[in-house]
């Protein structure tokens, strides 16, 4: 009589895929609270950064802050007083921190304003023009990917305009702008913040060779993703080959996009810096030349530390968004359930 072996699959206990669903979940929230222990360190370096450079400038600590303010026995005796100068270096930096951490950045001598009330009055028209230019850039570069990967004439048309827009400043750029639709054919607004009108030119000088970067990689990015095995399968599905780009081959070739969108927001903050003030613009940009000309540190180190803080944010969202559309990136827990 012959003896044949027969295997059996042996089911998997409900508690291990419990575990493991739990273990793999537990990972992923590992791993974001340590993109943002990461980010939080950097803000603090920030910070810490901001408070050395003031007491390694050459020159009196005093005759800094004060910048081109009058200076007065009344006035040295406030600063002195608000920055605690007396005190030891060690307590003077924790009460630097303890300020910096209940938003108060100290007072602007030469606009006779607390810094922290001056910097949220003019950010708003900031974040309106960094967020409009974030999606001028976005839209830019997924139209040019997606219409010119793998093409040869449209891909050579795409990278003709990338590369002009990328070796074109965006002040220079602004000022094209101003002189093709706002001076000559009249269509938008030459200054101001009154109305949507006045926000898309200086969103279009300051995102588009953004776009134009981010649009090269991305369709580097999608010509790869399109030779993958599984663009082949979706084509043997009679899928089109517009729907395979944007739903499929998109996900694939986003990741390193992504990456390089998180490190070039910072170059939004700095554009926008000379963009308003191309534009006419409100903003902290306009803040910001006033307080480096007139030597106001107050409010140069208070908008240092909230670029800090929004390029941190960002580069925070990117990391986490990476591990969403890359679940290779996650941790494995599936060797603990053995």
């Amino acid at each position: 009589m012959d003896s044949r072996n027969t295997s059996v699959a042996t089911p998997v206990p409900a508690f291990a895929v419990s575990r493991l669903f739990r273990l793999r979940r537990n990972g992923l929230t590992a791993q974001i609270a340590g993109r943002i222990g990461s980010g939080l360190l950097v803000l603090w370096a920030a910070v810490t950064l901001s408070f050395v450079s003031v007491h390694l400038a050459p020159g009196d600590i005093v005759s800094l802050l004060i910048g081109e303010q009058l200076r007065t026995p009344e006035v040295e005796a406030a600063i002195r007083a608000e920055w605690g100068l007396d005190e030891p270096l060690p307590a003077q930096y924790l009460s630097y921190l303890t300020r910096v951490l209940h938003g108060d950045f100290g007072r602007s001598y030469i606009l006779q304003t607390e810094v922290s009330q001056l910097v949220l009055s003019q950010i708003l028209p900031t974040l309106k023009l960094t967020a409009a230019a974030l999606f001028v850039a976005i839209v830019f570069a997924l139209v040019s990917a997606v219409l010119s990967a793998g093409r040869r004439v449209p891909r050579s048309i795409a990278g003709a305009l990338e590369l002009t827009l990328v070796s074109t400043p965006s002040f220079w750029l602004g000022i094209l702008l101003l002189y093709l639709f706002s001076f000559t054919l009249k269509l938008f607004p030459v200054s101001g913040d009154r109305s949507f009108s006045a926000l898309v030119l200086p969103a279009l000088a300051l995102g588009l060779p953004l776009g134009a970067v981010i649009g090269q990689v991305l369709r580097q990015g999608l010509e790869r993703a399109l030779e993958e095995p599984f663009a082949l399968t979706v084509r043997s599905w009679g899928t089109s080959e517009f729907v395979l780009r944007l739903r499929h081959g998109l996900r694939h070739a986003a990741l390193p996009a992504v990456t390089l969108t998180g490190w070039l927001v910072g170059s939004l903050l700095s554009g926008a810096v000379i963009t308003e003030s191309v534009f006419g613009r409100p903003g902290l940009g306009r803040v910001t030349v006033e307080a480096v000309l007139g030597h106001d540190m107050p409010v140069v180190l208070a908008v240092a530390i909230l670029s800090a803080l929004v390029y941190v944010t960002l580069s925070t969202l990117v990391d986490v968004l990476y591990l969403w559309l890359d679940p290779r990136l996650r941790s494995d827990s599936r060797e603990a359930v053995r």
